[in-house]
């Protein structure tokens, strides 16, 4: 072999085995089933951009929501009412399949909650939110991949699924995971793939080893109906989330996965009823759909976390648009939520109530709704939550029953 061969092949065995991390698959760590007979599941869904928590599910009770949403606030009726939640509390008509499952008490909604983080950066928001850190930059691995390393070990197997072209920082970290995104380019038809295999068997085992179970973990994802194509980011949504199911409805797949979706960030134009925050909560409320319809009897052991690194201004912007903010919203879906409920210390929207008179005052600290659900989805401690999960984060205690 010459040295061009050898450096082509080189790079390729190094585009393989690092890039497609689903080749270590068979040596990703166990955890024990729960107790009670539970196989349980969590989704972590980040939306980036800071999701306007006000114009998601729009306080329609409070007096003063309505002057200060202006254009794009929602109402009780007109062309496109709001979907009540309760005498309060209203979801954005984008949303009826989680009012569906709110109805059915399999959703929940936590308002008025944020990170410890009170700027407006979007990359430092982001940083805290997956990190688990009070503050930026402090390390480079996520709360949901530290949970994993404390997972106790058992009979089942427990991979952090990374869903997309990159793993959100969440689940970086050194608890092993498998990556997964729908393949953009022109796939190799199954007879090429298998030449390709039987070629890389004599020149590199264990190249030959990635690729064959690369293929495996695609098919299993995918299908013919999974195959990507043209679209926009709103099909991309329920593509992801549907080959994600895919992955873990098997027996043996991952229990826990992230992803992110982009896009929320909704300076200017957001929409109320209709228009582009109405588009982006469409994909959103399809890619919950997916995530039901695709684990099957696995979605009653199922939590889906959706979480923002901050929330958007309590009043629009000469553009009818939101700028940056602080107190949002987080969505919980699932067979295992106990759910039919928004769960708020409301602060309201009085001028005097808002946090730097412009953003929603939190309430409730993300952490304790995330400890919540991991403890009771897991039966991690507080001490484990509170020193290796959310490090220095022992007054953020976890929420009760969340779970049902």
């Amino acid at each position: 072999m010459d040295c061009a061969e050898n450096r082509l092949l080189t790079s390729r065995r190094a585009l393989l085995l690092g890039g497609a991390s689903f080749a270590a698959w068979a040596y990703l760590p166990k955890f024990a089933r729960a107790a009670d007979g539970r196989d349980p599941r969590l989704i972590v869904v980040i939306l980036r951009g800071a999701l306007d928590g006000l114009a998601t599910v729009a306080p329609l009770g409070d007096p003063d929501y309505a002057g200060l949403h202006g254009s794009i606030a929602l109402a009780r009726d007109g062309e496109h009412p709001a979907l009540m939640l309760d005498s309060f509390f209203a979801l954005h008509p984008s949303m009826p399949e989680f009012a569906r499952m709110y109805r059915d008490k399999h959703a929940a909604v936590i308002h008025a909650v944020s990170t410890p983080y009170r700027d407006r950066s979007h990359f430092d928001g982001q940083d805290v939110l997956e990190s688990g850190y009070a503050g930026p930059g402090r390390v480079q691995s996520g709360w949901l991949n530290r949970a994993l390393e404390v997972l106790p070990r058992g009979e089942r197997v427990s991979s952090g699924l990374a869903v997309g072209p990159t793993t959100p920082l969440v689940l970086r970290g050194a608890a092993p995971t498998v990556g997964w995104a729908p393949v953009a380019l022109p796939q190799a038809d199954d007879d090429t793939a298998m030449r390709l295999v039987d070629l890389y068997r004599h020149r590199d085992p264990a190249l030959a080893s990635a690729l064959s179970q690369g293929l495996q973990f695609e098919k299993a994802a995918s299908g013919d109906d999974m195959k990507a194509k043209p679209g926009n980011a709103v099909a991309q949504m329920r593509l992801v989330a549907k080959g994600a199911a895919k992955l873990m409805a098997a027996d043996d797949g991952p229990r826990i996965a992230a992803l992110a979706f982009d896009g929320w960030d909704t300076h200017a134009n957001e929409g109320g009823p209709v228009g582009r925050l109405a588009f982006l909560l469409g994909g959103l409320d399809g890619a919950l759909a997916e995530f039901e319809s695709g684990l099957g009897d696995r979605w009653r052991d199922t939590v889906v976390v959706v979480a923002t690194e901050f929330g958007r201004t309590a009043r629009i912007n000469g553009t009818d648009g939101t700028d940056h903010g602080t107190g949002t919203i987080a969505l919980l879906a699932g067979g295992a939520v106990k759910g039919g409920r928004v769960i708020s210390d409301w602060p309201g929207l009085k001028l005097a109530n808002l946090y730097e008179g412009r953003d929603l005052k939190p309430t409730t600290d993300l952490r304790a709704v995330i400890k919540g659900v991991l403890q009771d989805q897991f039966a991690l401690s507080d001490r484990v939550l509170a020193e290796a999960v959310f490090p220095d984060s022992a007054s953020a205690k976890p929420m009760k029953g969340l779970i049902g």
